[in-house]
């Protein structure tokens, strides 16, 4: 019987060290195989090879994905089949409110006329329809494909649990956080902030994070990617500044992160825990026993539980056709619109007016041009860089592509992701955490640009 306990242990420890090993080797531990050489984790890695290898066809089959959709929404919101009814996977993707109907519908149209340059060029520009379509459904879709694939090495092995434990004298007295939310944070910092997304919606729902934990995670932990960062430095040509611009950037997210969860709106938000989950976490360690201990054995029990290969592999596909079939239609058409709003119209243009004069105190040069590209990244990621490359100063260039990468929320990907998640915030609130990170941080990249670049 005793060997019989010391072979499970055996196996439980093996279990935990040897997925744990290779979940962190594919989401946490940067190595130079990117392009040029460019410091990138493997997960970025094979998402990208992936993307290349399917761009022949994927934008003809995401098309394709968002009329099933469309026709399969309309199907279970009229006739409400008891084949679709009686699936809770099926009940789920296809029984939604008519709202949601009439945006996948929107989705489809979009990627249709899209697809077949047909319509208005409002609609199927280089700036809001085929940005859409070839530039963020693909990286969606697959990335969702490859994390449902991957993502239990992460989150299923004990990983969580043992970084977690170590990181909670951290993560719950400055951020007011977990310590496996450090997890997420290092995820979206090494790979996209996509993975972050997934982790957190994944942990909210099974019962890990709160309500105000998780919300508190996807507005202030999301943070954009070393890549993707050297991307936005390239497009503004302050390449030659990016390890200053970068550093900038974790300053400027570092201490938001550290406000904006004690002031409204998410310090109003309620600890609750996801109901059909309930609280799963238990942070308080024994007195007997030390932290890396504790941790150690957390991690162990953890990967004593896992399901069987068959059952994660089944989660992975249902989690990425939840995204394909459910999601994606809204991205095309929520996002599309969103562009739409900020090329096409005055509205950011207006909004922006009473930043000029905040600027021109801050003594930023362009200050007209400069304040539109501060606030349009709450439409989409890459327009502050489009409007900012055309600004001629240095200095600006800097504060805008630092700004924009401070105030991570964008609606074209990341604000769909989450009003369609479990996770209880909407678009308002949104929007005023935009602004608000905005506020915090913009004085901080000024300050460090003043005293410190130029």
């Amino acid at each position: 019987m005793e060997n019989n306990n010391i072979s499970n242990r055996n196996k439980h420890v093996l279990a935990f060290i040897i997925p744990s090993l290779i979940g962190a080797l594919l989401f946490l531990i940067p190595l130079p195989i990117g392009v040029d050489g460019q410091w990138t984790v493997l997960i970025a890695y094979i998402s990208s090879n992936l993307e290349s290898f399917v761009s022949g066809v994927i934008t003809e089959i995401l098309a394709a994905i968002l009329l099933l959709s469309s026709i399969g929404a309309l199907i279970g919101v009229t006739a409400k089949p008891e084949w679709m009814t009686k699936q809770p996977f099926l009940k789920g993707l296809f029984v939604i409110h008519p709202f949601w109907l009439i945006i996948r519908f929107l989705g489809a149209i979009f990627a249709v006329l899209t697809l077949f340059e047909v319509g208005p060029e409002v609609i199927i520009g280089v700036g809001t329809g085929q940005e859409v379509l070839y530039n963020l459904l693909p990286v969606l879709a697959v990335w969702s494909f490859v994390m449902g694939m991957l993502l239990p090495l992460l989150i299923e092995f004990g990983l969580m649990e043992w970084l977690g434990t170590l990181a909670q004298k951290i993560m719950r007295p400055l951020f007011k956080l977990p310590g496996r939310a450090a997890v997420d944070s290092m995820a979206s910092w090494m790979g996209n902030n996509m993975v972050s997304i997934l982790i957190t919606i994944n942990q909210y729902e099974s019962g890990y994070y709160s309500k105000k934990e998780s919300a508190i995670i996807v507005t202030n932990f999301t943070i954009t990617s070393i890549g993707f960062s050297l991307i936005v430095a390239r497009m503004l040509n302050i390449e030659n500044l990016f390890p200053p611009f970068y550093l900038t950037v974790l300053i400027a997210v570092f201490v938001a992160a550290i406000i904006c969860p004690r002031i409204p709106p998410l310090s109003r938000m309620r600890n609750d825990y996801y109901e059909p989950a309930g609280k799963q976490i238990v942070e308080e360690a024994p007195q007997d026993i030390s932290i890396p201990r504790w941790a150690f054995q957390k991690g162990v029990a953890k990967a004593s539980k896992v399901p069987t290969a068959s059952v994660l592999v089944k989660k992975g596909l249902f989690n990425a056709a939840d995204i394909w079939f459910g999601m994606l239609p809204l991205v095309m058409g929520i996002g599309t619109i969103a562009l739409i709003i900020a090329n096409f119209t005055p509205v950011f243009q207006i909004i922006s007016y009473p930043l000029i004069p905040v600027l021109e105190l801050m003594q930023i040069p362009e200050a007209s041009q400069a304040a539109p590209a501060m606030l349009i990244g709450f439409a989409d990621m890459f327009l502050p860089t489009i409007l900012g490359s055309n600004i001629e100063s240095e200095l600006t260039r800097f504060v805008v592509g630092a700004v924009s990468l401070t105030q991570l929320i964008y609606m074209s990907e990341i604000g769909v992701m989450l009003i369609r998640s479990s996770i209880p915030v909407n678009i308002g609130q949104l929007f005023l955490m935009f602004i608000i990170r905005t506020v915090i941080t913009l004085p901080i990249v000024v300050l460090i640009a003043h005293l410190f670049v130029f």
